[in-house]
């Protein structure tokens, strides 16, 4: 895994896209780019060719799992051309000090300069690796000052069903709903992505606004975010509430629980013919196994 971070680029600075195609100039430039502005010690980690291997742009905005389009994996590249991303706005309640309706400029103020992040996601039994921008979401959140009494965040889906077609389905109860407990929201790793491939983020892909955390199962990577809600308890999350024998709250990757309906213990990548080894916490345990010190992992799914 390979993780950059400059704080500031121009646009001048930005790596267009049919560089990020050729893998090797892509890393140099990066080298020059990022290497004083590396996240802290500890979250990165040495990666192999195969790791680095980029999934092809056509492949990450045409084959999706976003069912406020439909539950098929085209339908969202096929249906959300519908969705109007501009003007965005992002309600924050709960238990915080400021909460309020934010304009998503405003919302994502000041950090106006997006932030170059470098992922692998994984999705149930299939996986990519996306070159995201975004901004960590630890330097979003304390801007409304959470209390004390903050232990969770809570995400939810634009809801419109004008919009987004398959919300006229009864798939899942809508709005779409994800949370996070609030370490995991405030570790380094969990990116508020706004854009791929050095473009604005594709309505398919989770636009304006989206969740990346790259430890967990797709399905936390909440996309088209409205609200943010700080909470005291779980929240109540879509796939968790429809199905609560499959689809625990913590969502990580782990190889050794089966979903009770296949083997969690090899994935596919995109464009690869052979399955590979899922790995514990999606590859990114050294950085993120202490959330979870003294927890069944088995119970906790």
């Amino acid at each position: 895994m390979l993780i950059q971070k400059p704080a500031d680029l121009q646009p001048s600075e930005i790596t267009p896209p049919e560089l990020y195609a050729r893998r090797r100039e892509f890393l140099k430039t990066a080298a020059v780019v990022g290497a004083a502005v590396l996240l802290p010690r500890g979250v990165v980690q040495a990666a192999t060719d195969d790791d680095l291997k980029l999934t092809p742009y056509k492949d990450v905005t045409s084959y999706n799992n976003f069912y406020e389009f439909g539950s098929g994996k085209t339908d969202p590249a096929e249906y959300a051309g519908s969705l109007k991303t501009k003007p965005w706005t992002v309600t924050v309640e709960g238990h915080c000090e400021k909460p309020g309706q934010y304009a998503l400029e405003d919302f994502l103020a000041p950090h106006t300069s997006e932030e170059r992040i470098y992922r692998l996601r994984c999705v149930e039994a299939w996986s990519m690796v996306i070159p995201w921008l975004g901004i960590p979401l630890a330097k979003i959140l304390p801007r409304f000052q959470p209390t004390a009494s903050a232990k969770y965040v809570e995400f939810t889906t634009l809801f419109d069903p004008a919009q987004m077609p398959g919300q006229k389905t009864r798939l899942l109860p809508w709005p779409y709903i994800e949370g996070l407990r609030m370490d995991e929201a405030m570790h380094p790793l969990t990116l508020l992505a706004t854009g791929l491939y050095g473009k604005e983020l594709p309505n398919q892909n989770g636009a304006p606004l989206r969740l990346v955390v790259p430890w967990k199962y797709g399905f936390k990577s909440i996309k088209s975010i409205v609200k943010i809600r700080f909470t005291d308890q779980p929240p109540v999350t879509s796939w968790n509430r429809e199905a609560p024998q499959e689809y625990g709250f913590y969502a990580n990757v782990n190889p050794d629980v089966d979903h009770p309906r296949w083997s969690q213990k090899k994935e596919r990548r995109i464009g690869e013919f052979f399955r590979r080894d899922t790995l514990p916490f999606n590859g990114y345990a050294d950085q993120v196994a202490g959330l979870y010190a003294n927890m069944d992992l088995r119970k906790n799914f």
